[in-house]
């Protein structure tokens, strides 16, 4: 997301750094640079004209050219510049009060509405709300089949519509069977079309007049760049739109769409599907993306995953361990799982701040598969072997290796990560802490 954007705005601002003391005229040529690589994004280009105006206004004022640090002064206000251009620096949270609250999920086929209903639904499972997922498409075949066979897989209840319903009736009926079982929010996957047409809007301003939804979120690809900013802005001029969900924002998307769709249509993108798996939908923070962009990496969102991923009493009982000084492999393996459960490593590794500008780090490839190995030649110690691993000597290792089906050499380098694990903790903890890059390597 957003790489080749960000390596544009690194050359450029890689120049201003090197300068010193700046002129008016460092700024101006830097900001070409800044333009270049918008529109090089697919970049709305009004929304890149009004944006280097509101950037050269402040940059070139007297307070940024006689400070002690005039270029970080500049990717400074470029910075606070894109956080205000997609939204300001808060997440837009859902509208979900009253009884019962609908939201609606709009878009053209092929966006990956179904399963960002379903990414949707897990979401607000996790933070203790009991969704309600309703199939609202009769035309796409199995549309209705697909979102039951997702909602299965995620462990929520999905209406089942009646055999010829009409679509205001299914939303009806599954509105009233969702307060019956005091089901909150219902989540509608409307139908979309290939493009956007009279009778899709039709249909659409229909359901939202029948059920009064507190949020009508338009799903978009961001993969199709200002493509994507012309469907919302047809959508918002139709029916009125809360926000925006942008889908595969993880993959080739030159980020046009994330940078334009505020500026565009005044409406904030609340979420962003970032993979294929379900849990791979995240807030969308607008002050987190911005960092992301310029190299500065996202603590913000490694901290939701992290989140999301420990277990509450586990991390209390691991933080005694730590505290007694007893953390052992059993301890480790868990924190390997728990590492899993976060997303792909490379993914992790771009949120790190500082970690985008390391040469050495550009392009590295993480084998996830080393993760499954490390944990299998754990599984195969004793409960003994795993408290105290002190007791493994060469026969045991070799009884490890064989049993993990791994070698005596990769046993070792367990056991030597395990032990810069205890020792990066044992720093933390006498306030000492340093970061030991490498572990996994």
């Amino acid at each position: 997301m957003f790489e080749a954007l960000s390596e544009r705005l690194e050359g450029v601002f890689r120049k201003l750094r090197g300068k010193g003391k700046l002129r008016e005229t460092d700024v101006r040529e830097a900001l070409k640079g800044v333009r270049l690589a918008l529109l090089e994004a697919d970049v709305n280009y009004k929304v890149v004209k009004e944006f280097l105006k509101a950037v050269e206004e402040r940059a070139v004022g007297e307070e940024v050219m006689r400070s002690l640090t005039p270029a970080q002064q500049v990717i400074k206000i470029v910075r606070d510049e894109l956080i205000r251009l997609m939204g300001g620096e808060d997440h837009r949270e859902l509208d979900l009060k009253g009884p019962t609250p609908v939201v609606m999920l709009v878009g053209l086929q092929g966006s990956g509405k179904t399963t960002t209903a379903a990414k949707l639904a897990l979401w607000l499972k996790g933070r203790g709300k009991k969704p309600y997922l309703v199939p609202a498409d009769p035309y796409r075949p199995a549309a209705g089949e697909q979102l039951q066979r997702l909602a299965s897989q995620i462990g929520v209840p999905c209406y089942l519509p009646k055999e010829g319903e009409a679509v205001v009736e299914t939303a009806r009926r599954a509105r009233e069977e969702a307060s019956r079982q005091s089901l909150s929010p219902v989540i509608l996957d409307t139908a979309g079309r290939l493009h956007i047409d009279e009778a899709l809007m039709e249909e659409l301003v229909r359901l939202k007049e029948e059920v009064g939804p507190r949020e009508v979120l338009l799903v978009a690809d961001a993969m199709t760049g200002q493509d994507a900013v012309k469907v919302a802005r047809g959508f918002e001029e139709a029916l009125g739109l809360t926000g925006v969900i942008l889908t595969k924002l993880d993959g080739d998307a030159r980020g046009g769409a994330a940078l334009s769709i505020k500026a565009v249509i005044g409406k904030p993108i609340k979420f962003a599907g970032v993979g294929e798996r379900l849990d791979a939908l995240e807030p969308f923070h607008p002050s987190s993306i911005a960092s992301r962009i310029l190299g500065m990496g996202d603590v913000l969102t490694l901290i939701e995953r992290a989140q999301a991923a420990v277990e509450e009493e586990k991390a209390r009982r691991l933080e005694e361990k730590l505290r007694r000084d007893e953390f052992d492999l059993e301890d480790f393996r868990e924190q390997l799982r728990q590492l899993r459960k976060m997303g792909p490593l490379e993914e992790l590794l771009k949120l790190i701040p500082g970690v985008q500008g390391l040469k050495g780090l550009r392009g590295l490839q993480m084998d996830e598969r080393q993760l499954v190995r490390m944990e299998a030649i754990i599984n195969s110690m004793t409960k003994e072997e795993r408290r105290r691993p002190q007791i493994i000597n060469g026969s045991r290792r070799l009884r490890i290796a064989r049993g993990s089906g791994t070698s005596v050499q990769e046993v070792n380098r367990l056991l030597k990560q395990f032990q810069m694990a205890r020792k990066m903790i044992k720093g933390l903890r006498r306030g000492r802490g340093r970061a030991l890059m490498g572990m996994l390597q």
